[in-house]
């Protein structure tokens, strides 16, 4: 009982420490009402000017070098007429560069919208537009992704090309060189009228959704919000001037580009980046780096699981790691096998108030809010109704909050007064309507909806359990994928599992279907076999779909939505399908016959 009570204090003690001191270094961002993300990184290059700030494989830039690029951006962008509030477009792969240009941008007043290097075509067309840029940064090896979406821009912006050291790569007609632009503008700071008048309620960034369910939207992250990312990322991590962050994330993504970037230079410490994340080489670039933390997602985490043994990926310093989506079934392996001593799972979007951070190394919990957190830090969880995809609402008009362990939409109130309540919206004014539960729990009160789905715990621990839309009904009955994926991800032979509800003709609901990497000769039986005895017969998946490789968004999520279209039809699939059949014990190839005498009754399901 005591050892009980000792661990309740020393936990309670944690989060106070962690929050209290987050909140002192948000007033203190606060202080000045024109203090912005610019003026915390400009403190740090004149008060460790010598120090690395950005390290890019044997490039390094000081911080006094960083500020100096960032200078010759900020000259060119007023030379270009970019005022305050207008947008330039980034589209460059993780290097030094990338960082000075959004940097540089910030220091004109501008506001820098951090473009997906994935997409292309009409998805990329899309991000740019609605930006509203008219100038857009183009790394050199990107031209090719660039090339395939200016038909679809009524009004293209004007390109600026920057090339990596070394590279040649001819201009396409019309395009411009931004390293000889660059090269012609002074390194010495804009005067402080520059940003007179700029405010940190104002934009920094437009941050895109990740598009796992349809076009992204652009995120507005203003100076305070961006200051409140990058200093939780520092405060959670523990981090100071002496650390190097390991960040192979994509930067233009709000966990690698400001919460990894912002967690080193807001403490003065240094980050290292990787053009990409790559599982052979990631231990050995935190070992040569000498990093002390790293930035993760959590496909990558089960990505390093699943690699042969490295000979250094015990040969490191890390003390901490941070991330988020790390899976029950990976997080122990995943801490044991590299000698983890600290990872902080969070929780959180772009652009929503809803935070959470779990500092307790509790596996599977996304954060933890104690009673007392909730005079500043109201989240709720609130009952769904997964079939009719909307919040309940009881007689009275207003919302039911779920009890410990009940599943329910979290939602967060918009309070602008209060540290961690504000909802800056998106670009789009009706995207940002749809994301808002007005009269919850009192008229005219507004909440920030997160789309997803949690259960909250006795002790305050937040569990997510999948995204609204994910989770979908079969045979009167709610399945969650996330929970579907945990069971086949832990079985022997299935490396990753992307699951999904799929229409069956004459059925109500969906019926549940997975998408799995695994070999060829994956045991059918088995599989058969570990579901049954670990999941009710409604949530056992209907279908496989066996492939060699997931198809992603540049941050690891799954994608749902083209395979949800696909379905099961083998006529135009070619990769293999299964169905589950009950009375052999497993698995079967779904032929067209089969396929047909499904849709017509005669194979029931």
């Amino acid at each position: 009982m005591l050892s009980g009570l000792r661990d309740g204090l020393a936990r309670e003690a944690r989060f106070l420490d962690h929050f209290s001191r987050l909140i002192l270094r948000i007033r203190k961002a606060k202080e000045g009402k024109e203090h912005t993300v610019v003026d915390t990184i400009e403190g740090w290059a004149d008060a460790r000017p010598h120090h690395p700030a950005l390290i890019d494989g044997a490039r390094k830039r000081t911080y006094r070098e960083m500020d100096a690029y960032a200078n010759r951006v900020a000259r060119w962008a007023r030379d270009e007429g970019v005022q305050r509030g207008d947008a330039v477009a980034l589209l460059m792969t993780n290097r030094l560069e990338y960082v000075c240009a959004w940097l540089g941008v910030l220091k004109a007043g501008g506001v820098c919208a951090l473009v997906n290097g994935h997409l292309h075509g009409p998805g990329l067309a899309h991000t740019v537009r609605i930006s509203g840029a008219r100038h857009v940064i183009v790394g050199a090896e990107l031209l090719e992704t660039w090339g395939s979406c200016t038909d679809g821009l009524e009004e293209p912006p004007i390109v600026w090309v920057q090339r990596p050291p070394g590279d040649a790569t001819e201009l396409p007609a019309g395009a411009r060189s931004l390293d000889d632009a660059l090269a012609k503008k002074s390194e010495v700071r804009l005067p402080p009228s520059a940003r007179r008048g700029l405010t940190a309620e104002q934009s920094a960034f437009y941050i895109y959704t990740s598009g796992t369910t349809g076009l992204p939207k652009a995120a507005n992250i203003t100076h305070i919000r961006a200051a409140n990312i990058m200093h939780a990322f520092a405060v959670m991590l523990g981090a100071d001037e002496t650390d190097r962050i390991y960040d192979p994330l994509p930067l233009y993504h709000a966990t690698g580009g400001i919460g990894g970037v912002g967690a080193a230079l807001t403490v003065g410490a240094s980050v290292v980046l990787r053009d990409r994340f790559s599982a052979s080489h990631f231990w050995s670039d935190v070992a040569e780096h000498d990093c002390t933390m790293f930035l993760y997602v959590g496909e990558l985490c089960r990505y390093l699981v699943n690699s042969p043994p490295h000979p250094d990926e015990r040969r490191h310093r890390i003390r901490a790691c941070m991330g988020n989506g790390l899976r029950p079934e990976v997080w122990p392996a995943f801490r044991d096998r590299f000698g983890l001593p600290h990872i902080v799972e969070f929780y959180g979007s772009s652009e929503g108030n809803v935070s959470l951070f779990n500092l307790d190394d509790v596996v599977g919990a996304v954060g933890r809010l104690p009673a007392i957190a909730d005079l500043v830090l109201k989240v709720r969880i609130v009952a769904f109704d997964v079939e009719r995809e909307e919040v309940v609402r009881d007689a009275k008009g207003r919302v039911i909050e779920c009890a410990p362990g009940e599943v329910g939409e979290a939602i967060g109130l918009i309070d602008a007064t209060k540290a961690g309540g504000r909802f800056d919206g998106y670009r789009d004014p009706e995207a940002t309507r749809k994301k808002i539960l007005t009269d919850a729990f009192a008229v005219g009160d507004r909440w920030f909806r997160t789309g997803d789905l949690m259960k909250r715990d006795a002790d305050g621990y937040f569990y997510f359990v999948d995204r609204i839309g994910d989770t979908f009904r079969w045979k009167g009955e709610n399945v969650a994928t996330s929970e579907v994926a945990e069971v086949l991800g832990v079985f022997d032979g299935v490396e990753e599992a992307n699951v999904y509800g799929v229409s069956v003709e004459g059925h109500d609901g969906r019926a549940g279907m997975a998408t799995v990497v695994a070999a060829e000769d994956l045991d059918l039986a088995a599989l058969h076999a570990h579901v049954a005895a670990s999941l009710p017969a409604y949530a056992q998946p209907l279908f496989l779909r066996r492939c060699d490789e997931m198809v992603t968004t540049g941050t690891f999520k799954h994608r749902k939505v083209d395979l949800v279209r696909e379905g099961f039809d083998p006529s135009t699939i070619a990769e293999p399908l299964f169905v589950r059949d009950d009375a052999a014990g497993t698995y079967v190839p779904l032929t067209p016959e089969v396929h047909a005498a499904i849709l017509s009754g005669a194979h029931r399901v």
